[in-house]
C-alpha cells in the first residue's frame, strides 16, 4: 500500500462547552454588559450624527422650505432610522443573552463557542466518531476532551 495515501488530514468543527459556575456567569454577564454600553455609545452617536447632518443641511439654505433640503433630511432621517433599527435589534439579542446566563443553571453544560482543528483519519476510521469531538470547560480550563480527538 502506498503510504502517502493512507491518510488525510481533515477539519472538523469542535462544539466547546463550559460548565456554568458563579464564576463563569460574571464573566459572561461583564462581556454582554460591556457590549450593550458600546450598542449603546454607538446608538448615540448615531443620533448625534444625524443631527448635525441635519443641522448643516438646514444652514445651507435660505429658504426653510426648499424641497430638495426636505428630501435631502428625509433621506437621512431613513438612513438614521434603519440604522438604528439593526443596532437596537442586536442589543436585543444581547439583553436575551444576558438574561439566559442570568436563568442557567448552575453545573448545566452551555455551548460556548466552536472552534475548527484538523484531525488525521486512516483507513479502517469511523469518520463520523471522529468528527464528532467536544471540550468541556469549567472557568477555562479543559475538563474532559470528549469524542476520538
Amino acid at each position: 500500500m502506498d503510504v502517502s495515501k493512507s491518510h488525510l488530514l481533515l477539519k472538523r468543527v469542535v462544539n466547546v462547552k463550559a460548565l456554568v459556575t458563579p464564576l463563569w456567569k460574571e464573566g459572561m454577564q461583564q462581556q454582554l454588559q460591556a457590549q450593550i454600553n458600546q450598542l449603546d455609545g454607538q446608538l448615540q452617536q448615531l443620533e448625534n450624527q444625524g443631527q448635525r447632518m441635519t443641522a448643516e443641511l438646514q444652514k445651507q439654505t435660505s429658504q426653510p422650505a426648499d424641497p430638495a433640503i426636505a428630501q435631502q433630511i428625509g433621506n437621512i432621517q431613513v438612513q438614521v432610522n434603519q440604522k438604528k433599527s439593526e443596532l437596537l435589534e442586536q442589543k436585543n439579542r444581547i439583553l436575551q443573552q444576558l438574561q439566559q446566563v442570568q436563568l442557567a443553571e448552575l453545573d448545566k453544560e452551555v455551548l460556548q463557542l466552536q472552534v475548527e482543528g484538523f484531525f488525521r483519519v486512516e483507513i479502517g476510521d469511523n469518520l463520523f466518531d471522529k468528527m464528532r469531538v467536544e471540550i468541556l470547560l469549567r472557568d477555562g480550563v479543559v475538563q474532559e476532551i470528549r469524542g476520538d480527538a
